[in-house]
């Protein structure tokens, strides 16, 4: 087991239990005690835990976003799969908003190289496409939320609305055929309204787990979107749901 699979199981179960041991660890992974202190320290220095003797204690509440550096390494391969996908879909000469969190940096990742004029909604994604020479980047006002990179607010809305351009690449929190897309962040939220709202096509992006949870801030339905690109494990119910409303739904 590496050590991407070893931290996420980990945070899993931080999210059943308050306190950990090393011990306990160490059999559960089947790995030594000094690794697992390794992946501790490791997710305290992303904010996730405090370390104390023996062990571990959560810092994760529930309902909350993880920190943008364990995100980046849940669902490693399904974000690549869909990153890849989404490129796919897209054609040189196109005018891309791509939006933030870890799905798409990984999108930004995979358009290095396109001819294509791409906003990124995140300072994270603007630095990967930067070292693009055949990319035009147009990138937006806003605010710079902690930890994320995200650009949000009125200023980032007012960059958006001022452009027109043909496909919106959405990233989300949680999503379900009943709930919608949510995001964590009410800001965030309202940023990504915006950037639909500028884009003759929409597509939604998020691995099998978003389909399990549900955050604060309501963006959308996913009706509102013409093309979810998801992988093989996300619920076959809720995926049927969706597509019988007219989505074209992706299982990369």
């Amino acid at each position: 087991m590496d050590s991407a699979t070893r931290q996420q199981r980990i945070v899993q179960r931080l999210r059943e239990t308050e306190r950990l041991e090393v011990a306990d660890l160490a059999l559960e992974l089947d790995t030594s005690e000094v690794t697992v202190r390794r992946d501790l320290d490791a997710l305290a220095s992303a904010g996730a835990l405090r370390r104390v003797h023996g062990g571990a204690v959560s810092l994760l509440l529930r309902g909350e976003e993880l920190p943008f550096a364990l995100r980046e390494i849940e669902s490693t391969p399904a974000k690549e799969r869909i990153a890849q996908t989404v490129a796919g879909l897209l054609s040189d000469g196109e005018a891309v908003i791509v939006d933030s969190g870890t799905t798409g940096l990984a999108i930004a990742r995979a358009l290095v190289g396109r001819r294509l004029t791409v906003v990124p909604l995140s300072i994270p994604a603007a630095h990967v496409l930067s070292a693009s020479a055949s990319t035009t980047l147009k990138v937006p006002g806003g605010t710079s939320r902690f930890g994320e990179g995200s650009l949000v607010g009125p200023m980032a809305e007012a960059s958006l609305r001022s452009l027109r351009v043909d496909t919106a690449i959405i990233s989300c929190c949680g999503l379900s055929p009943t709930d919608g897309v949510t995001a964590y962040d009410d800001v965030e939220a309202a940023t990504k309204r915006a950037a639909m709202s500028s884009a003759r096509r929409t597509i939604l992006v998020g691995e099998a787990a978003k389909f399990s949870r549900t955050a604060l801030a309501v963006v959308c339905e996913v009706t509102d979107f013409d093309v979810l690109v998801t992988d093989p494990d996300a619920p076959a119910d809720a995926v049927a749901q969706i597509r019988q409303a007219g989505v074209d739904v992706l299982g990369v």
